[in-house]
């Protein structure tokens, strides 16, 4: 094997699924075609030992009623002991040349065992005429006999034969490629699950149904899923805890820095335990949206819903619009939603100074709420590692801008909670756009 995992052959297949059928095709076309070869060889030389014997006694028999026949009558006997295999002529017959093929040699063998030792026999072939032989002896009388053989095929192909030979070549495949298709389908589902892995959302397990083997790896993967879940489980809770506890040890540092002298260094300080404060605030919003707020789904009119949060912040001077007509409903968990909104509006008002909310349908019967900006945007190879926790791009939006790197994580989790999918992509002409998907 080469690098990459294809082969040093050109003509070997790249895939696991076309090997097997190659190798399994191959075997089982070979051993079949053996054993034809066996049964036809079989076959050929039973019925060429029936017809070499037949031919023996046949002429055996004609031999000896032609000898004890008087001259005169044996003209009229000769097309009743004749043959389809041979015809016996009166006189020398024609000229020809010594038979040294092995067929030739085994026919006049057998023509000779016939005349017997009492009428000596030599055999010729006669040039020009394929397979024609022709022997010649002496009757007891002195006349000369010749036995003009033409031998048949010893066994004829029916018509139909090649029919069956392509019914059963196209069965074999069709088999191959059945049994090929129940090994490699585990696999494939196997691999189709190890792509769709996300531990942070609750998929259905891998079905364990199967062989053995393919019944022992699908509770491997499924072990190894909740494992990743439960690893990824306990991490967020260790997040949580430190939080949590670090939110009492912060409130008493705020308290005695507030009573300490008014100087630059408390003001400093202050404002360090401000942002520290943010940061422990958003790492608990992080775990809890980890786990689902526990909020029941209830069904929202999108129109209310998406003007309410507009003029929220429109009362506090802050550019946001709503782009078109909005209409319908959704079965969603509102609060849920409305965070993941409010942190979409809330980015775009850091870097870009406005908003502008959307809402369409899709012809699925899916709703997709966008919230677009014309700030900057994200570089296309880091829009992935934007959804990561605690990942900042520093070139565009920096610590100056606040934040602590959750917000999108945090819209990612709460994302999954409400059964949606969530989405950013740069806009043509500059500018980011960050839609959520609702079934």
């Amino acid at each position: 094997m080469s690098e990459g995992g294809k082969s040093r052959f050109g003509w070997w297949p790249s895939t696991l699924r076309s090997r097997l059928f190659v190798i399994l095709f191959t075997g089982l076309a070979v051993a079949y075609g053996l054993s034809f070869s066996i049964l036809f060889a079989e076959r050929y030389m039973s019925a060429k030992a029936v017809m070499l014997g037949t031919l023996e006694s046949d002429l055996a028999t004609s031999i000896a009623v032609l000898d004890r026949l008087p001259a005169n009558e044996r003209a009229e006997w000769l097309d009743r002991l004749s043959r389809g295999s041979y015809r016996l002529v009166l006189g020398p017959g024609l000229p020809g040349v010594p038979d040294l093929s092995g067929r030739g040699a085994e026919i006049a063998d057998r023509i000779g065992q016939a005349a017997g030792n009492k009428f000596p026999i030599h055999v010729e072939a006669i040039p020009g005429d394929g397979m024609r032989l022709q022997g010649h002896l002496t009757l007891s009388d002195g006349s000369p006999l010749t036995i003009d053989v033409t031998p048949r095929g010893v066994m004829p192909l029916a018509a139909w034969l090649p029919y069956i030979f392509a019914a059963q070549m196209a069965l074999l495949i069709f088999c191959t490629w059945f049994a090929v298709r129940q090994a490699v389908r585990p696999l494939g589902d196997l691999a189709a699950a190890a792509d769709a892995l996300d531990p942070s959302k609750k998929g259905s397990p891998l079905n364990e149904g199967g062989p053995g083997e393919v019944a022992n790896a699908a509770r491997a993967f499924n072990a190894m899923r909740d494992r990743i879940a439960h690893y990824l489980e306990e991490r967020v809770q260790i997040l949580a805890a430190i939080s949590h506890d670090l939110q009492t040890p912060i409130t008493r540092m705020r308290l005695r820095a507030d009573m300490a002298d008014d100087s630059p260094e408390k003001e400093k300080l202050i404002s360090d335990l401000r942002e520290i404060g943010r940061l422990v605030q958003d790492g608990i919003a992080y775990a809890r949206s980890s786990h689902g707020n526990g909020e029941n789904t209830s069904r929202i009119d999108l129109a209310s819903f998406i003007d309410s949060i507009a003029y929220d912040y429109q009362d506090t001077g802050k550019a946001v619009a709503v782009a078109g007509v909005v209409h319908g409903t959704a079965v969603t968990k509102p609060h849920a939603l409305r965070r993941i909104l409010t942190n979409f509006i809330d980015n775009a008002l850091k870097f870009a100074g406005a908003a502008e909310i959307s809402v369409e349908r899709t012809a699925e019967g899916n709703t997709i709420i966008t919230v677009t900006d014309r700030g900057p945007g994200i570089p296309d190879d880091k829009l992935e590692a934007a959804m990561q926790p605690f990942y900042r791009l520093e070139t565009s939006r920096n610590r100056d801008t606040g934040g602590t790197g959750l917000g999108l994580a945090i819209a990612q989790q709460l994302s999954v909670s409400v059964g949606g999918a969530l989405r950013i992509y740069n806009r043509p002409g500059g500018g980011l756009a960050a839609e959520i998907s609702l079934p």
